[in-house]
C-alpha cells in the first residue's frame, strides 16, 4: 500500500513520539509499504544521513515537511498534510493526530490512529467523539489498557472492540542479537570497571533523576551509567555530581539511537526509576498510561530490570522478568523508606548473578513479539479485515 504517516513530531529531535513515529514508519517499509512522512516544517531540509544517524535507521523513509504555523495551532498543518497525501496517493492514512484521522475519513480514507497519551481539553475530547462518529474504514491503537480507560473517561464514550487494537511499542530485537557481557561492553565504550547500575533516556520531572542521585551518592561502592537527557538537564546534574563530590557517576549526555543498545548491555541492572506523576515532553502527565519505549529495550538487552510499580508497567512487566519497588516521588529527600527499599532491591541483584541473569532471560523471551514489524502487522491486520 501507499501510506501517508501524518506526525505532528519535529524531525528529527530527540523526543519519544518522533522516535516512535519513525520506527513505526520503518516497520511500515520492511513489510514493502510504500511510505512517505509528512510533518511539520520546524528545521531546514534534512538529509537522510541525518534521519539514518539520528534514528539509528536503516531504511530511510521519503520526508516531506509542511508550513505549521504556531498561531493557528498546528490546524493549518492538517490540512497541508491532507492535501499531501492526496497528491501522494495514498491508500492509507496513518496518524497520531485525531484532527487528521477525522479529516482522512471525512474525505473517504481508511485510517489507523495511534494514541499515546490521554486528549486535552474540550477540544481534544470533541475531535476524538468525532473519530468515533466517522464513518469509514478505522482502527485506534493505544499502547495500554490504561489508556484506552483514560480516554474512555475523557470523551465520556465507550470505544468498539471491533475498532481498537491494544498495541504496546516495540523494539528492533536485531540490534540487541548477540550483544557483549557487560564488562566487555563497559571495555568497548571506554567506561569504568566495576558492576554498573543504568539508565537511559529523557530526566523530564518524574523520570527519577532525583532518585538516581540518592542512589548513587548511598552507593559510591556501585557505577552508575546515565546516558541521554537534554544539555541543559545534563548540565544541571553534572555540577549537582561535582558540587557533591560524587565520582561514581557517568553521564554522557545525547547518544545517538544506534548506540545505546551498547551502552544498555554495559550495565548489569537497568533502572525505570519513574515517579507517580511524570511529565511527557508536551508538560501532559502521563504516568497512568506510560508504555515506554525504553522498558522493551531494557527488555531485549537481557539485563536485570528495576522498575517502578506503576499499573500501566505492569501490563509488561512482573515478577518473574522484573523487580518492582514502589515510586519514589522527585524532589522528597524525605522519602529515606521509599530509597532505601530501591537501594536494598539493586545491592540484592548485584550480588546474585544467577537472579540477574534469570530475570534478564525471562524478559528477553518475554519481548520475543514485541518488535515493531510484528507490531505494525498486527495493526494492519485489523484494518485489511474490513
Amino acid at each position: 500500500m501507499k501510506i501517508a504517516i501524518i506526525t505532528n513530531s519535529r524531525i528529527p529531535s530527540l523526543t519519544a513520539n518522533s522516535i516512535q513515529a519513525m520506527k513505526v514508519t520503518q516497520a511500515l517499509m520492511q513489510l514493502g509499504h510504500d511510505v512517505c512522512i509528512f510533518a511539520p516544517c520546524e528545521t531546514g531540509e534534512v538529509s537522510s544521513e541525518a534521519l539514518l544517524t539520528h534514528y539509528g535507521l536503516r531504511l530511510v523513509p521519503r520526508l516531506e515537511l509542511l508550513p505549521s504555523e504556531g498561531y493557528l495551532k498546528r490546524f493549518d498543518f492538517i490540512f497541508h498534510a491532507q492535501r499531501a497525501a492526496k497528491r501522494f496517493n495514498a491508500d492509507l492514512i496513518y496518524t497520531w493526530l485525531p484532527q487528521s484521522a477525522v479529516v482522512g475519513l471525512w474525505s473517504g480514507y481508511p485510517v489507523v490512529l495511534e494514541m499515546h497519551g490521554d486528549v486535552s481539553g474540550t477540544m481534544g475530547a470533541w475531535w476524538m467523539r468525532q473519530f468515533w462518529k466517522a464513518n469509514g474504514n478505522k482502527v485506534m491503537t493505544v499502547t495500554t489498557s490504561a489508556l484506552r480507560n483514560a480516554l474512555e473517561r475523557s470523551t465520556k464514550m465507550q470505544f468498539k472492540n471491533e475498532s481498537l487494537l491494544i498495541a504496546p511499542n516495540g523494539v528492533e530485537l536485531e540490534k540487541y542479537a548477540e550483544l557483549p557481557s557487560p564488562a566487555e561492553a563497559r571495555h568497548q565504550l571506554n567506561l569504568p570497571e566495576g558492576q554498573t547500575v543504568g539508565f537511559t533516556g529523557h530526566i523530564y520531572p518524574g523520570r527519577g533523576a532525583d532518585l538516581l542521585f540518592e542512589l548513587a551518592e548511598q552507593m559510591p561502592q556501585v557505577n552508575f551509567l546515565w546516558v541521554g537527557g537534554t544539555p541543559d538537564l545534563v548540565e544541571f546534574w553534572r555540577n549537582k555530581l561535582t558540587s557533591a563530590k560524587m565520582t561514581n557517576v557517568t553521564m554522557t549526555g545525547f547518544v545517538n539511537h544506534e548506540r545505546i543498545p551498547l551502552y544498555q548491555a554495559a550495565s548489569d541492572v537497568l533502572l525505570m526509576p519513574y515517579s507517580r506523576s511524570i511529565s511527557a515532553s508536551s508538560g501532559q502527565d502521563i504516568a497512568e498510561v506510560i508504555n515506554p519505549m525504553k522498558m522493551f529495550e531494557y527488555m531485549a538487552s537481557g539485563r536485570a530490570i528495576v522498575s517502578a510499580d506503576l499499573p500501566s508497567i505492569r501490563e509488561v512487566l512482573n515478577e518473574g522478568n522484573a523487580v518492582l519497588c514502589e515510586p519514589v516521588e522527585d524532589g522528597n529527600r524525605d522519602a529515606a523508606r521509599g530509597i532505601g527499599n530501591w537501594k536494598t532491591a539493586i545491592i540484592s541483584l548485584l550480588g546474585d548473578e544467577l537472579r540477574r541473569r534469570e530475570l534478564g532471560s525471562q524478559a528477553h523471551k518475554d519481548v520475543g513479539q514485541m518488535t515493531w514489524v510484528k507490531r505494525v502487522e498486527n495493526i494492519l491486520k485489523v484494518i485489511i479485515a474490513k
